[in-house]
């Protein structure tokens, strides 16, 4: 819900406010773990605000550490199983249909993976992303 300020009187106005009201309420890895150190640090270690309520801000920075080492992890694996997908990939004959209704046939030379996905490169040069359509052989 947006909420402009009743004396707006231009809609540019109130969608640049919009705007700007999204991007700041956007917080990352890194500023919540720096807003979340900075709050135990200022805390008064003889007198802190609850237990409880202590004990689940050590244990929500600990998942979110445990969640983006995750996602690293499952990062390199998927990067692991392209390069394996490509190498398996060199030296088997494939053939495709272009766009434009051609149909092309040839023997994989090498694949690169970009962030897009895989391309293989046949002997003849043409390039061919991996991907639906394509008949290995």
């Amino acid at each position: 819900m947006n909420v402009t300020s009743a004396t707006d009187t231009t809609s540019s106005t109130s969608s640049t406010s919009s705007t700007s009201t999204t991007s700041s309420n956007s917080v990352d890895y890194n500023t919540f773990l720096q807003l979340l150190i900075a709050e135990m640090k200022n805390q008064d270690p003889t007198n802190p605000m609850d237990t409880s309520q202590y004990m689940s801000q050590f244990a929500q920075l600990s998942t979110v550490e445990q969640a983006t080492l995750t996602n690293s992890k499952l990062d390199s694996l998927l990067s692991s199983q392209a390069l394996t997908q490509a190498d398996g990939l060199i030296g088997h004959n494939v053939s495709f249909t272009d766009s434009t209704g051609a149909t092309f046939t040839g023997k994989i030379a090498s694949v690169s993976i970009n962030s897009d996905g895989s391309v293989a490169t046949l002997e003849d040069g043409t390039k061919v992303a991996v991907g639906p359509g394509l008949t290995l052989s």
